[in-house]
């Protein structure tokens, strides 16, 4: 008698186990589809703004502080700009300085944690000192007293945040690398002869993929939230560029009458922090065993 064999089991736990995240995860799925909906926005503004010229400088007095029409759909400033035109070139400049942030932060902290925890000792003493220097002050201090002096701009800017912001993911590198530095498959590799630098990248560095992933989507946020604050003070991008910080700051004399200028770009801050924050947070409850799933 013949029979059929079955599905390797293997196999079968493979399939049904690799997906499971994301099939129980339609949070994830809607707040990544809104994400990507914002970066194809900022991607193909200068298509669909409906004034270019507005975002680069261009002024028309004649036009100034027009309430929300069908012509202007945000209203336009105090120099006849269209604001949804500058909103919509804004998603270019916000987001973007919070990314490069995010990712030079993440390199730095990544060498910096994943160095000090494999190799401990005084290597170890040395570099968390110096990240206790940096966490000894606030962020937001240290940003502002950095972007005074760096040249204003969004590069100084950028320059600014990154410093501040690298000590955080070297914390969290650097414990996830102490705690496996000593176990005994790291120490069987070590005798094996395997180069340290293969040791970390097989090892020890995905057993950190996990917080830094939440923690770089949860900084996000953090960033933009930050980065327009500085343009708030006059220490981020500099007028005419399209930054929704910058253009909050440029309503301020006219908030009272003219609320349109400043209160659309105060609420694509607003939209794109809270989804950033909410995609960290479902991450979280997805990607942490610690955690009890929210029902």
């Amino acid at each position: 008698m013949t029979t059929t064999p079955a599905s390797p089991p293997a196999r079968r736990g493979r399939s049904a186990r690799t997906p499971a995240i994301l099939r129980r995860s339609p949070a994830i799925w809607t707040i990544t589809a809104l994400l990507a909906l914002l970066a194809l926005i900022a991607l193909f503004a200068p298509l669909l703004a409906p004034y270019p010229g507005d975002a680069t400088g261009a002024t028309d007095t004649s036009r100034a502080l027009l309430p929300p029409s069908a012509d202007h759909w945000f209203g336009t400033d105090h120099l006849g700009r269209d604001v949804f035109t500058r909103v919509l070139y804004g998603a270019r400049v916000g987001p973007l300085i919070a990314l490069i942030v995010v990712f030079v932060s993440l390199l730095v902290g990544l060498v910096v944690g994943l160095v000090a925890g494999y190799f401990g000792g005084w290597i170890d003493e040395v570099l968390m000192r110096v990240t206790d220097v940096f966490l000894a002050v606030p962020a937001l201090l240290l940003a502002l007293a950095l972007a005074s002096v760096l040249p204003r701009g969004v590069v100084g800017l950028t320059i600014a945040l990154a410093v501040t912001w690298w000590p955080w993911y070297a914390r969290l590198v650097r414990g996830e690398a102490a705690s496996i530095a000593g176990r005994r498959h790291i120490e069987a590799c070590r005798a094996l002869g395997l180069p340290t630098w293969r040791i970390l990248a097989r090892h020890v560095l995905p057993s950190a993929t996990t917080p830094l992933l939440v923690q770089a989507s949860t900084d996000i946020g953090g960033v933009i939230l930050v980065a327009a604050g500085l343009s708030f003070l006059g220490l981020g991008a500099q007028s005419p560029t399209p930054d929704w910080g910058l253009m909050v700051q440029e309503s301020q004399n006219y908030f009272a009458t003219h609320w349109w200028i400043g209160t659309f770009p105060g609420l694509a801050i607003m939209l794109v922090a809270a989804l950033c924050y909410l995609l960290g947070d479902a991450l979280r409850d997805r990607l942490d065993p610690r955690r009890t799933p929210r029902i």
